[in-house]
């Protein structure tokens, strides 16, 4: 093969984005029943997702196997070569199996095909090739054939372990969703590191407790007086209680900017007649990453910590997650 110029890299690099980003998008046209069917088998199994594949293709299974387990669908890589020695042990009949092969005539998983039929163990099969010998036998099939790699050689699995990555990643995406996997959860999954460092706070270890601290003002109080407490404590909002000490309502500097365009005069209101009621609250034992989901679903900065009986003990910003490496 002619050696390249300097000059021509860059082009070669656009044609290797061009042909692997196609092949990824013909994979849309490949959807159909086996989506729904691979999820269905997947949600009601008792046991793992057993991922499977050789060579390059061992590669790829790997990592789906890994972001299968990290969204809440349990899985495991088993090489297929090392299946035949014992391994292939791991497999039980409340399994799913995923074998990866572009050929679809992988001789190593061809060779735990008794195994999976026999234990009748449901066989998801990503392979090039329909007619193939995995593909004639899988209870599920998806295409991941691509029309070349993007290797000039068209030797190199390229474009197809890029496809075969791509599908995988939507399995799992559609396995998250139809599991209801949280924010919370993800955080939990990744205890180490920057995706989830903090997952291991409890609200009581971050939220606001000083009582002197506390923007906390009653139900009667004017809302102006209300104003100058949420200036002065600079938490961009009070906490509002009733002659029980209990809360009954929230006033944030959002709340403060509409009421005045809303009242022509405000130094006559008061704030049980202006306050944001039954406001979202958390327990101090609660996860730190509960209180971020919690957040994040109705779009607020800050949350009211409250004990069994609805007293406010403490206040919990967005910031304080941030400074945790919570969010």
């Amino acid at each position: 093969m002619e050696i390249i110029k300097e000059s021509e890299m860059k082009e070669l690099a656009k044609e290797v984005f061009q042909i692997e980003s196609d092949s990824i998008l013909k994979l849309k046209e490949r959807i159909n029943n086996n989506l729904e069917e691979a999820i269905s088998v997947i949600i009601s199994s008792k046991g793992r997702v057993i991922v499977t594949g050789m060579g390059k293709s061992g590669l790829i299974a790997r990592k789906i196997a890994a972001t299968l387990s990290s969204t809440g669908t349990p899985a495991y890589f088993l090489h297929p070569a090392e299946s035949t020695h014992g391994d292939s042990g791991i497999i039980t009949r409340e399994d799913v199996v995923i074998a990866i092969s572009n050929s679809g005539e992988t001789s190593e998983l061809l060779n735990l095909l008794p195994l999976i039929k026999r234990f009748e163990v449901p066989l998801i099969v990503f392979a090039g090739n329909r007619n193939s010998t995995l593909g004639k036998m899988a209870d599920i099939y998806f295409d991941i054939s691509v029309e070349k790699e993007a290797c000039p050689l068209g030797k190199a699995p390229t474009a197809s372990t890029t496809a075969t990555l791509a599908m995988g990643d939507a399995l799992a995406v559609c396995l998250l969703k139809k599991r209801g996997f949280s924010t919370e959860d993800f955080l939990l999954y990744h205890p180490s590191g920057t995706l989830g460092k903090g997952v291991l706070y409890i609200v009581k270890d971050l939220m606001l407790k000083d009582k002197n601290l506390l923007p906390v003002a009653h139900e009667e109080d004017t809302f102006l007086e209300t104003v100058d407490l949420i200036t002065k404590k600079k938490l961009g909002c009070a906490l509002i209680v009733n002659s029980e000490n209990k809360l009954t309502g929230l006033l944030t500097d959002g709340d403060i900017r509409r009421i005045l365009l809303r009242y022509p005069d405000v130094s006559v209101l008061v704030n049980k007649s202006v306050m944001t009621r039954n406001p979202k609250t958390i327990s101090q034992e609660s996860m730190a990453a509960k209180a971020l989901a919690l957040m994040e679903k109705y779009a607020i900065t800050s949350l009211a910590v409250c004990d069994e009986e609805n007293h406010p003990i403490g206040l919990i910003h967005i910031h304080d997650l941030l400074r945790a490496g919570v969010a």
